[in-house]
């Protein structure tokens, strides 16, 4: 893997000599910016290190405030982003063809449009990047309004503003970043940025918590998609449901409201197949509308909670996972495992046969649960390790078409097989929170990168664990984790982080970040990154929430990572 050098701004490494300045991250564009050289190491186990140089360029400015969730702002960064035509996409559509291309198969194909469905044509994928194509650069950065420059939740994409004024949101616009950032601890806002240059579109008005992740999704069926957050306390709660608009306008509020610890994830769903989406927010799940449908018999909450929505019984409809636990659709419980600890819990095919596990992630470790709730082991601590209450992410980490795991403990971020072999870990600093990681194949090669951001940075490593790219960033490490996808809708895949100003209260770091290769040579992924417990299949590109969700486990059997996408479709790596 060649050298390459990231030139990042002169506020995100405060910390570093030479960037002068007086720390103000309200500043022009004016602002001097330092190149950061990262030197891959020679073995997995390893910390990433990254050193300084002379060179300094000018990337980024500062936020500005709106207090209108309907009215749009100039850029508020700078940016390195480039676009074909007036329409933002690498590959342009005709303008005689309305979005749309002809097929010699069928009728013409409308671009404009989600054509991923069922994801029941799962095919290889054929795009291929080219030799040498990891050559990461700050596509642009956006620093928070005023004292607001905190998000401790992980960033979403998806469309909700009509850019190409067609009248229409769709595919044919540019995605957009969604952000929840605060002036910690007080009750933030969420923000709406423009995917390609970080302009911001505009900021909800509501304050929302800061520690619960919001979900995106259409919840209506009006074809545009809603924003579902929450209200209350960052610690403690009592927090209740509330739904946006596309534009901000508020829809509803749940009169039902749960307490917590530290925040937790909303999560979308239909999981009686009726075609209207539930809403799980933690113990609580509601309508489409905000009505208690069910009320969980969750006697306890974990610090941090998030829900997975999956068919364990084979029954056609979803079950609600939380931690060691699942429910029926109605609340009645399908098992509960009450001699076990909370957790984060990811559902994966991690075993040899076509049924599905539950991963639970816990303070003493890790534990595996069949399908059915029986125990297959508990409390493993794959590499040694302590403080294990964090989010995991699933993937084929090495190109064997087998899905591992990849979660990080204190001090390691580790990639271990499903029985709990180790493969590859990296030193990491994390000691303080419950940070997540996620994975992208970005030159379609079959074996995938991971990504973890820790309390300092930003990590990608590749196959065997070794170190690709060191971002600084600044963080508490609540539960947020980067995203990739393309995120400018150019036909190349690009990574989101966020940051905020850590223990020692001192952000070093932009409150967002989105880096892409500096050819726009990563293969394409997915448009879209809806919710805290993404895994693909549980929402189409347009913002659409699936009425029969297909098994993950028996197709791309991921989880809180994205796909490459070809045509639209969704498509699995081959490894060469």
């Amino acid at each position: 893997m060649p050298r390459f050098t990231l030139t990042l701004p002169c506020a995100a490494l405060l910390a570093l000599a030479g960037c002068g300045g007086d720390g103000d991250r309200d500043t022009t564009a004016g602002q001097s910016s330092t190149s950061i050289t990262t030197t891959p190491t020679t073995t997995p186990t390893t910390t990433p290190t990254t050193t300084d140089s002379d060179s300094a360029t000018a990337t980024t400015t500062a936020g500005s405030a709106t207090d209108s969730a309907s009215m749009s702002s100039e850029p508020t960064s700078t940016s390195n982003a480039t676009t074909d035509g007036d329409t933002g996409f690498k590959f342009d559509f005709p303008s005689d063809t309305g979005g749309t291309t002809d097929t010699t198969t069928g009728p013409p194909v409308d671009q404009c449009k989600a054509t991923d469905d069922d994801m029941g044509g799962l095919g290889d994928c054929t795009m291929k990047a080219p030799p040498d194509a990891f050559e990461p650069d700050i596509q642009w950065s956006w620093n928070g309004p005023g004292a607001e420059k905190e998000s401790l939740v992980t960033p979403l994409v998806a469309n909700l503003t009509d850019d190409n004024n067609d009248g229409v949101i769709d595919l044919c616009d540019t995605p957009d970043i969604i952000v929840t950032v605060t002036a910690f601890p007080a009750p933030g806002h969420i923000y709406v940025l423009d995917g390609a240059t970080g302009t911001l579109h505009f900021m909800i008005p509501t304050a929302v918590t800061w520690s619960i992740n919001p979900a995106i999704g259409d919840i209506d069926s009006d074809g545009i998609p809603e924003i579902v957050a929450a209200v209350g306390e960052g610690f403690g709660g009592p927090s209740s449901a509330i739904a946006f608009e596309h534009d901000g306008t508020v829809k509803w509020q749940s009169p039902a409201s749960v307490m917590h610890s530290q925040g937790g994830a909303i999560t979308l769903a239909d999981l009686d197949n009726d075609g209207d989406v539930e809403i799980l927010l933690d113990r609580l799940i509601l309508d489409h509308l905000g009505n208690t449908v069910a009320t969980l018999a969750e006697n306890s909450f974990a610090e941090n909670f998030t829900t997975v929505a999956a068919d364990l019984d084979g029954d056609g409809d979803l079950e609600v996972v939380i931690g060691p636990n699942a429910y029926h659709h109605d609340g009645s419980p399908l098992f509960t495992n009450p001699g076990l600890e909370n957790g984060f819990a990811q559902v994966a095919n991690l075993d040899d046969d076509p049924e599905p596990e539950i991963l639970v992630n816990s303070n003493s470790g890790i534990t595996l649960l069949e399908h059915t709730g029986a125990v297959k082991y508990q409390n493993l601590k794959p590499g040694g390790g302590e403080s294990w209450f964090r989010p995991g992410t699933v993937h084929d980490f090495d190109g064997d078409m087998v899905s591992e795991v990849a979660t990080s403990a204190a001090n390691s971020y580790v990639m271990f097989e499903g029985n709990g072999t180790v493969n590859w870990q990296a030193a990491i600093q994390d000691a303080s929170g419950w940070a997540a990681g996620t994975a992208f194949d970005f030159d379609g090669n079959g074996v995938a990168e991971a990504m973890y951001a820790d309390e300092t940075n930003l990590y990608v490593f590749d196959g065997k664990g070794q170190p690709l790219l060191s971002v600084p960033r600044s963080a508490r490490t609540l539960a947020e984790y980067p995203v990739v996808a393309d995120v400018d809708n150019d036909g190349s895949a690009e990574i989101v982080v966020v940051s905020d100003a850590g223990f020692s209260n001192n952000q070093t770091a932009p409150t967002v970040q989105v880096i892409r290769d500096k050819e726009d040579r990563w293969i394409q992924a997915r448009r879209i990154w809806n919710e805290h417990t993404y895994h693909v299949s549980n929402v189409r590109e347009d913002g659409t929430i699936p009425q029969f969700e297909k098994p993950w486990w028996q197709s791309l059997n991921t989880f809180r990572t994205n796909s490459q996408i070809e045509g639209g479709e969704v498509c699995q790596p081959i490894p060469q």
